[in-house]
């Protein structure tokens, strides 16, 4: 139902811009009714040109979205467990955390030339943040209650590190991943529209070039439906995955609805 609402906006705004255009109360040249937009969108998926820039661009996401949460999650353990690699790594998080990821692209650019592993090294840069401090924040909020019992089990570090905080922490982990999801997408785009000839971005930009507004519509509107179908997609998985963390929230609103 709440899904309901939040499609049903976005298919009011819709409207309002198909009338705005219709009427002229803007100009048709650059900004083309959705319905055009749509048409283009469907022709363009009829084809094979559009299904190429997406798939590089999902490519080169995914593997820069995985290769930084490989990095970044152990890093978070690793800070949020043991107080020297935090008092060593925190300066560098800090530093390097606030830094825009597009100010990198001109050193990633002559570390690695314009090809697949410029995009992918700046998407790294971008996507460990968020990952590594919600982990970090994940394992410091671990109940002292727990870990406790897990000493009273005597359990080695390694296997309260690993069997207790890190299941315990998973919630707020997934949190961190779901942000660098997007981001990793974004910096996808963006690498591409400054130093690519293939993917979604570049698609994008040389369809402005050339004036072809309904394609570079087209292709923001592409862009959208990819980055929703992925939260989407990481938001299952998630509640497959993390299903003891939701199953007693469920429970505990039957309850309360239904009091005894």
């Amino acid at each position: 139902m709440k899904r309901a609402a939040g499609f049903s906006l976005i298919l009011g705004i819709i409207l309002l811009l198909e009338v705005a255009c219709r009427f002229g109360l803007l100009d048709r040249v650059y900004f083309p009714p959705p319905s055009l937009i749509l048409a283009s969108l469907v022709d363009l998926l009829r084809g094979w040109d559009l299904w190429s820039h997406v798939g590089v661009t999902v490519m080169r996401g995914s593997i820069g979205y995985i290769i930084a949460m490989t990095v970044a999650i152990p890093t978070g353990l690793l800070m949020g467990k043991f107080r020297l690699v935090n008092t060593l790594l925190e300066p560098i998080v800090d530093i390097l955390r606030p830094m825009p990821s597009a100010a990198v692209i001109p050193v990633a650019i002559i570390l690695f030339g314009i090809e697949d592993k410029m995009k992918i090294a700046v998407i790294i840069f971008g996507a460990v943040w968020p990952t590594i401090i919600s982990t970090i924040d994940g394992i410091r909020s671990v109940d002292p209650l727990v870990l406790d019992t897990g000493r009273l089990l005597q359990l080695t570090p390694s296997q309260m590190l690993l069997r207790i905080a890190l299941p315990a922490a998973s919630p707020t982990i997934a949190t961190g991943m779901r942000i660098s999801l997007a981001i990793a997408l974004i910096l996808a785009v963006t690498s591409e529209m400054i130093a690519g000839s293939n993917g979604l971005g570049y698609f994008i930009l040389d369809a402005e070039r050339g004036f072809a507004f309904r394609n570079m519509y087209a292709g923001i509107v592409m862009l959208g439906l990819i980055g929703y179908l992925s939260s989407r997609l990481f938001v299952l998985a998630e509640r497959r995955m993390l299903f003891w963390h939701y199953v007693p929230r469920a429970e505990a609103t039957t309850v309360e609805a239904n009091p005894i």
